[in-house]
Parts: structure tokens; C-alpha cells; sequence
């Protein structure tokens, strides 16, 4: 337990936060309430495998505002789980259909288990257009931690993905992720995270999935990562 303990802490909270692997997207879904499950995990090449299930409750406040609250923890080499906190999710939507591109605003904030550990804020625009049968989507995340004693600067990720909709219980896709560092001052190449690959999507009566298989780099090192997210709706 005192070789977990010591292995979490050595991650940053911005490696663990869910929107390094999940997508963010803008719909309405007022007066709608879901359990979300999400899993992801990093296979690096000699070293420890991580892994992060989660779970939250979720809920369309109004046409324009989604809201969710989420419990975290890590997993190494599959083997004891640690939780390592709990995040709230708020999303508004500052268009509907009126324009060629949807926009939406994310909002994040995630407290960590340990209290000296901080939290982390994130935050950024969302966008998303449909061309015939296929949706695409672009983000742009502004994140960093704070209170946790340290001088932290606040950092960019983004994600994008490709959606064809085939049928509404299969959509084949692709998604990628990355994190460049300084928002105004990028890591040489070399150092970035970039990570993409091929993604499914669908649903089934009240059950809604989404899984990807991801090629690249994840906290900067080369590695293999599967994500997953399934909700169920009611």
C-alpha cells in the first residue's frame, strides 16, 4: 500500500483528469439523468500499467446546462485500486443549431483525495459541426493545479474526434488527445503528449457507449491506452 500511495503521488492531477481520454461533447439533454462509468488505462512499454475507473452521476439542469459530479481512482499493474477524488463537471451551451458550428463552454474543477495534493481547474471552449452523416468535434482545455505548494503553470490539452453515423447501435470513429504544455510557451516536440486511434460508438435503448484505442504518448512517455465510457439514462 505505501509503494501505491508513493506511485499516486508521483502522478500529476492533470495525467489522472478524465478529459485526457474522453470526449467532451455539446447536446441538450434537459431534464435527462445518467450514471456514467468510465475506464481508461496506459500500457508503457517497462514500466508500471495505469489504469483509472470512475464512476459519476450526471444531469441536464436545462437546455443549455449539463452537470456532473465524479469519484476517481488508480489502479497499477491492475492490483490494489486507491481512490484519488472527486471532480464537478459543468458544461453550457452557447449555441443550438443556429450556427454551422455548435460552441459550448467546459468548465472543470477536481479535488484530490489528500488535501495537500490541491485541485485542478480546467476550462474551454468546445465545438462541434456535422457534415452529412459525420460529426466533428474540436476542444481546446485550459488546466492547471493549484494549491498544492507548488509553482504550477497553467498548461493546454485538446482533443478532436471524427464520427461517422452509420447506425445509431454502431458509429465507427476516430478520437485523439494531446497536452503541449505552457499555453503560451509549447514544449519542444519531443516532449509533447499526443496520443490518437480508432474509436466505436452507439446506443442501445437507454445504454449509451463509446470505447478507443489510443497509439502515442500519454504523461509523456510512449505508450498503449484503451478508454471506455458507458451510460446508462433515465
Amino acid at each position: 500500500m505505501k509503494r501505491l500511495l508513493v506511485l499516486a503521488a508521483m502522478l500529476p492531477l492533470a495525467a489522472l483528469a478524465e478529459t485526457g481520454y474522453y470526449m467532451v461533447t455539446t447536446y441538450d439533454v434537459e431534464g435527462q439523468a445518467s450514471i456514467d462509468y468510465k475506464y481508461w488505462n496506459a500500457h508503457y512499454k517497462n514500466s508500471r500499467n495505469v489504469a483509472s475507473p470512475e464512476i459519476g452521476i450526471g444531469y441536464g439542469v436545462t437546455s443549455r446546462w449539463y452537470t456532473e459530479v465524479t469519484a476517481q481512482w488508480v489502479q497499477f499493474n491492475g492490483r490494489q485500486t486507491r481512490a484519488t477524488g472527486v471532480e464537478w463537471q459543468n458544461d453550457f451551451l452557447l449555441t443550438q443549431g443556429q450556427y454551422d458550428v455548435d460552441v459550448a463552454l467546459h468548465t472543470l474543477v477536481e479535488r484530490a483525495r489528500r488535501r495537500d495534493n490541491g485541485y485542478y481547474v480546467e476550462f474551454g471552449p468546445v465545438l462541434q459541426t456535422q457534415v452529412w452523416r459525420t460529426q466533428l468535434n474540436f476542444n481546446l482545455f485550459f488546466q492547471r493545479e493549484m494549491d498544492n505548494g507548488l509553482q504550477n503553470e497553467t498548461e493546454l490539452a485538446y482533443q478532436w474526434q471524427v464520427k461517422q453515423r452509420w447506425k445509431p447501435w454502431f458509429a465507427p470513429g476516430l478520437q485523439g488527445f494531446g497536452e503541449v504544455g505552457k499555453w503560451n510557451d509549447w514544449l519542444p516536440s519531443k516532449q509533447q503528449s499526443h496520443r490518437a486511434g480508432p474509436a466505436l460508438f452507439g446506443e442501445l435503448g437507454r445504454v449509451k457507449y463509446e470505447a478507443a484505442y489510443l497509439f502515442g504518448k500519454n504523461s509523456r512517455r510512449p505508450a498503449n491506452s484503451f478508454t471506455m465510457r458507458v451510460q446508462y439514462l433515465f
